[in-house]
């Protein structure tokens, strides 16, 4: 927000106009009853190729303009001119002409300088009533409280619960008291952040195996991370470039090209930060390969250790004059974590060589172009219900020419396309649409894709400006059938032209698509409303049994939630996306957050949360702050109908965001405390709700609110969970009665997992206890139990 005017309209609303950025025409706008809850954004462009700065707005009528005309005017500068240009308006949404203003000098400067508090400002000041000050006051004062409450931490535990004795508590349970809730509670949302697909999940070993690496992917700012990215030319005599002129397909353009003077010169591949070997394991060696000068000849391959030690080696022969896909098997003498690929031409020529590949046969479930076993089935061990990707900003992108497109990513892996990733490094697009569905059907999982709306990331710093601008209406036609080919090639049938694609690459019966996102936390503006309502209308008419997941913006309030379940509730939307990550202390005190939900409106996707301490660990406090949190999510399982953490996974070294549910390196997988808080609500989740009333012996809230329950069944195994949260220093001694329930005295299975506060690597621990319809169970302090037993 660049040089804001604020004003009082003659509709009685304050209205806000700014400057959006310095490089676009466009004129931003919004407007509020009373300075405090704000209608949407509008981001019109008055101005191609030019810029408006210093933005000043009349609304003064007089024989040339109606009472209901705002008189705007602002300073281009752009091209050297320094240019005043005005156009009026009646809404901020369309302009009359643009035209050619007074010098800068006539203006009526708006503006004022004025001293406020420490510091000194410019701005418009205005004469108001108190009851308008008083309003603002009492916002305010409400959320300082709201901060106050919000930033509570178990550090001043020591002083806030410092006459504390163990708590007695009493929860009651009346199974005859009921009610059925979602069965997809728990899932996972996977989104291509911090080093997750390439050198993550995505088992490839080879860095840049198609020398697609770019500087914009970086938008320049390493200027190593170019074509040449993770190779380099060991040896003389032969020397080694990019080229473009004769690519192995259109969508990768780059290939490397050997001219070799004299054998013994060898190019060689870093991996990500080295290749990790398993003595015994076999690897599959592929690549294009195509002479451009010579016959060509043998090319050794070879996978060497720090120390210089070959690991493994074997030869292919390059001699087609055409681009020629070549694969060995490699197997592994040796264990190495820190391994590099050798390709040594032992002839002299000039050959061209792309899609190196080095891929480990034992990838989750043997799936070629697979995943990486051991962090997929991390992934798999959590029993999610559902899995949402590619990811959110991944999905919509920075700028139009960077949104996600689904059909860049499947079919032969030279074929696909790949681009530069939001979070500024590269994405081959070899974990693609097809590796994604076939995870989800691995696991049973249900597939959860994510379009983008129409719109790319609010935040965008290229294409434009950002989500204001939108895929042009004009092509908005095509976007559409764009996401209806994915429904047909998710579902449809063999004789279908894009079922038959997806049966070509192996899997001839659908995959059962049941739903897609439309959107992720996106501004919602008037550009974004019509083409995501033209996505939706489109989807609902061809594909009815499709539920199609909206979008209410980043927060759990705020203009974007307001005006996002506005539209989910004007169009019928059945289920909407809510994204926020809060403090400790706002899932402590905001357990009536679904309670208050409307039953009649859209359901609620939960896709990404997270509790969030200053410096960002994660810990007791901030796992156990996500545990209670979700016993008052499976109480609305009624509204509350899928949740996943955000973000999954992070690459040690490699991090754009924390925390992360799971971090990994080359060889280790790492399992946060926040994992098995999903871990163990995914592998005791129920689909029916038991109606439980929970009495602590205190009428200190702060204490109640630290203590939470929820009691589910499984119909199909017709056991009884319990879960259990203490957030407090002090044990609680509970004493649980099963109303209703047939339970006879029977050992039930418990997880604890509990710590100090800042414990970072605390694991539940398992036990049994016999328990009965009436049983007692102490939960130690800053601990969440987990109680299973058999019923009748």
């Amino acid at each position: 927000m660049i040089n804001p005017v604020l004003f009082k309209g003659n509709d009685g609303l304050w209205h806000c106009v700014w400057t959006l950025n310095e490089q676009d025409g466009v004129i931003a706008h919004a407007a509020s009853a009373d300075l405090v809850n704000w209608k949407r954004q509008s981001y019109p462009t008055v101005m191609p190729g030019g810029n408006c700065h210093g933005i000043e707005v009349s609304n003064f009528p007089n024989k040339e303009r109606s009472p209901n005309d705002y008189f705007v005017t602002w300073v281009n500068d752009k091209k050297g001119e320094k240019r005043v240009y005005c156009a009026t308006t009646t809404d901020f949404k369309t302009f009359s002409p643009v035209r050619r203003g007074d010098d800068e000098g006539s203006r009526w400067n708006q503006r004022i300088c004025h001293t406020v508090l420490d510091g000194f400002y410019a701005g418009t000041a205005h004469k108001v009533s108190w009851d308008v000050i008083d309003n603002l006051i009492k916002a305010q004062q409400v959320a300082a409280h709201r901060s106050r409450l919000f930033g509570e931490t178990t550090k001043e535990d020591p002083i806030r619960f410092a006459s504390l004795k163990p708590v007695e508590a009493t929860l009651t349970v009346d199974a005859s008291e009921s009610k059925t809730i979602s069965d997809l509670l728990i899932g996972i949302f996977f989104e291509d952040i911090n080093y997750a697909a390439d050198g993550g999940l995505y088992a490839e070993l080879i860095q840049n195996r198609g020398f697609e690496y770019d500087l914009t992917d970086k938008q320049g700012r390493d200027q190593t991370w170019d074509h040449y990215k993770a190779w380099t030319l060991k040896g003389d005599k032969a020397t080694f470039t990019i080229d473009t002129i004769t690519p192995l397909h259109p969508n990768n353009k780059h290939y490397a090209k050997l001219e070799i003077n004299q054998p013994g010169a060898a190019l060689l591949n870093e991996g990500f930060n080295g290749i990790p070997l398993k003595n015994g394991d076999k690897y599959y060696f592929s690549l294009f390969s195509r002479m451009l000068d010579g016959k060509g000849g043998r090319l050794t391959i070879r996978l060497v250790d720090g120390n210089g030690n070959i690991c493994a080696s074997s030869s292919i022969n390059a001699s087609s004059a055409k681009w020629k896909k070549q694969e060995i098997v490699l197997t592994s003498k040796a264990t190495a974590h820190d391994a590099k690929l050798e390709i040594i031409p032992e002839f002299a020529g000039t050959v061209a060589l792309d899609m190196i590949s080095l891929f480990p046969q034992k990838t989750f479930k043997g799936r070629r172009n697979g995943l990486r076993p051991d962090l997929a089935q991390v992934l798999a061990d959590m029993n999610p219900r559902f899995v949402r990707f590619p990811g959110g900003c991944v999905a919509h992108g920075n700028g139009l020419e960077n949104i996600y497109h689904w059909k860049n990513t499947i079919g032969s892996l030279e074929a696909r396309k790949p681009q530069r990733n939001l979070w500024n490094y590269h994405q081959t697009a070899g974990l693609g649409y097809f590796e994604y569905f076939q995870f989800c059907e691995d696991i049973g999982a249900e597939p959860v894709p994510v379009v983008a709306a129409g719109v790319p990331c609010q935040n965008s710093s290229c294409g434009g400006n950002g989500q204001q601008g939108g895929i042009p209406m004009c092509q908005m036609g095509d976007y559409v059938q764009d996401i209806l080919d994915l429904i047909e090639w998710a579902n449809g049938d063999t004789k279908t032209k894009w079922g038959k694609l997806r049966a070509e690459a192996g899997h001839p019966k659908p995959f059962n698509l049941k739903y897609i996102g439309v959107g992720n936390e996106d501004l919602i503006t008037d550009i974004f409303e019509e083409r995501f309502t033209m996505i939706y209308n489109a989807v609902k008419e061809k594909h009815p049994e499709i539920t199609v997941i909206g979008t209410v913006g980043p927060f759990s309030e705020g203009t974007d939630y307001v005006e996002g379940w506005d539209i989910a509730t004007k169009l019928g939307v059945p289920m909407v996306d809510e994204h926020y990550y809060q403090p400790p202390g706002w899932f402590i005190y905001n357990q009536d957050y679904y309670d208050k939900y409307d039953r009649n409106k859209s359901k609620v996707y939960l896709g990404e949360y997270a509790a969030h301490l200053p410096g960002r660990p994660v810990n007791i406090e901030t796992a156990l702050a996500e545990a209670l949190y979700l016993t008052t999510v499976e109480r609305n399982g009624d509204v509350v109908a899928m949740t996943s953490y955000a973000p999954l996974l992070a690459k040690e070294g490699f991090t754009q965001w924390n925390p992360d549910l799971i971090y990994f390196n080359n060889t280790e997988v790492k399992p946060t405390v926040g994992y098995y808080v999903q871990q163990l609500y995914g592998l005791n989740s129920g689909d029916t709700y038991l109606s439980g009333r929970l009495n602590v012996a205190t009428d200190r809230e702060e204490v109640r609110k630290r203590i939470a329950t929820s009691v589910v069944r499984d119909s199909k195994t017709n056991e009884v969970i319990i879960k259990m949260v203490n957030l407090l220093p002090v044990s609680v001694k509970s004493a649980v009665k099963l109303d209703h329930i047939n339970l006879p005295e029977t050992t039930a299975s418990v997880a604890l997992l509990t710590g100090k506060p800042d414990d970072k690597t605390a694991k539940p621990v398992t036990s049994t206890m016999t328990i009965s319809n009436e049983f007692t169970y102490e939960m130690p302090a800053y601990s969440f139990v987990v109680i299973r037993a058999q019923a009748q």
